[in-house]
């Protein structure tokens, strides 16, 4: 007599979270809806908790409009770079060959997060690319494997070890505290090693344990058997390898690797100079250490036109939020708003409780201003400030500023813009499982504060 298998029975944790994706997918709005009702959130903040009236408020708005310029070339440089450098012929042999690792849906996950975040220590845009392009690497060669991978899953478990990028080498907090003559350096009176901070014992543990935690969380969200599963979509399937018409002397020229093997190798050699006169790590020699990668690794002009031209669709969204966000650290800066609401949170520290309510207050404020290194110019002097008084370590208020700014990322879709842009989904898609990377990294931060400031 054959016996029929009972049906898998959903996990506690995913049975938890359904509540919340429902709520998710029914409510929450578009990314740019989301950056445009909080732009309002924080006019009208700024109206009731400052002296700032009607007249300041669109000012402080307005001309905070273009206060990112710079900065959002570099990012788009580092989402479009990051997105062409992903797509080069060795890098997809290499994703495909890591992608091909896992045999079961719940090791797909763990992998495509535990590389996220390994990328993320190293720095962060590279983080936010690799764990995109992974997840649907792993997605694509699991279908072929015949394995029910929750695409959105993959997604979520890609963005989530971004949560750990302001502990690893490319954080904007400790690299700005550690440079002589920087904007906090009368606070601190000499600069503060990231020996210190970045590559303390206790921080190196905290990370440790935050991927371990979080891994561990996006496998055990995974869905059970009967459980709902959104597969990899038809639209980013492999596309048919490009052919290109050469015809004419000029299109010999553009098929030739010499021109991009040349500039590549000069970029090189600076990126050599760079770092043997002391040079440090900065946005723009991350985006020019795509850029020599990928002259190197294309095979001609016509390759990489054609990658960039297939990439460039992944900036239009980037382009037309960052602005928004821009005039919101506007107004928060300049009508004195961030000093109201951290001051409202530190205002009751103690050196005990400093490090977990200076973490919140930095949760809060990224939520409002999601750029580390603009987070740390408004609001690290203020937080450094306080720890001088109370007698805090500044490496303690250095640090929760660096895990407050991680840790609200999973729920603030300004940062998610790249990975979600490159997969095709919405935050809507992914918010119910980042949320939960949320509360598992929020104890293990806090949990650290606390244990440093005993």
């Amino acid at each position: 007599m054959t016996q029929t298998r009972a049906p898998e029975r959903p996990n506690p944790i995913s049975k938890a979270m359904r509540p919340i994706n429902v709520l998710v997918e029914r409510f929450i709005p578009s990314a740019l809806v989301f950056a445009i009702v909080l732009t309002f959130v924080v006019a009208l903040l700024a109206l009731v908790l400052t002296d700032a009236g009607p007249v300041e408020v669109v000012t402080t708005w307005g001309e905070g409009l273009s206060g990112l310029l710079a900065f959002i070339t570099q990012m788009c440089l580092i989402l479009l770079l990051g997105f062409i450098l992903a797509s080069t012929r060795p890098v997809q042999k290499g994703l495909r060959a890591l992608a091909s690792v896992p045999r079961t849906p719940v090791a797909a996950y763990g992998l495509v997060c535990l590389v996220a975040a390994l990328a993320s220590l190293i720095t962060w845009g590279l983080g936010l690319v690799v764990g995109a392009l992974l997840a649907i690497q792993v997605a694509k060669q699991g279908r072929k494997r015949g394995l029910k991978l929750h695409f959105p899953l993959l997604v979520a478990s890609g963005y989530s070890g971004y949560v750990v990028w302001h502990m690893g080498y490319s954080g904007s907090a400790p690299l700005t505290a550690a440079t002589p003559d920087s904007f906090v350096s009368e606070y601190l009176g000499t600069p503060l090693s990231v020996m210190e901070t970045t590559f303390s014992t206790w921080n190196i543990i905290a990370a440790i344990v935050t991927v371990l935690a979080v891994v561990g969380a996006m496998m055990l969200v995974a869905p059970r058997s009967g459980e709902k599963i959104v597969e990899f979509t038809a639209e980013v399937e492999e596309e048919k390898e490009a052919v290109y018409q050469v015809q004419t002397p000029a299109d010999r020229v553009d098929a030739s690797r010499i021109p991009t093997l040349l500039v590549g190798l000069m970029l090189v050699a600076y990126l050599f100079l760079h770092f043997s006169d002391g040079g440090g790590l900065t946005l723009d020699i991350v985006n020019w250490s795509f850029l020599a990668l990928i002259l190197l690794m294309v095979r001609s002009p016509f390759e990489l036109l054609d990658l960039t031209s297939k990439a460039a669709s992944n900036v239009g969204e980037i382009l037309l939020q960052f602005p928004l966000y821009a005039g919101i650290m506007g107004i928060m800066a300049n009508t004195g708003l961030i000093l109201v609401l951290s001051d409202a949170f530190v205002s009751i520290a103690t050196p005990t409780t400093f490090g977990v309510l200076a973490f919140l207050s930095a949760g809060l404020v990224n939520l409002f201003v999601p750029s580390g290194g603009g987070q740390f110019a408004v609001q690290g002097p203020l937080l450094l400030d306080v720890a001088d008084k109370l007698g805090v370590d500044p490496s303690i208020a250095v640090m929760a500023l660096s895990y407050g700014d991680q840790w609200t990322n999973m729920i603030q879709p300004f940062w998610a813009l790249p990975v979600l842009a490159i997969a095709g989904l919405k935050m809507r898609d992914i918010l119910g499982y980042t949320t939960v990377t949320l509360l598992v990294s929020g104890v293990v931060l806090a949990g650290t504060l606390v244990i440093v400031s005993l």
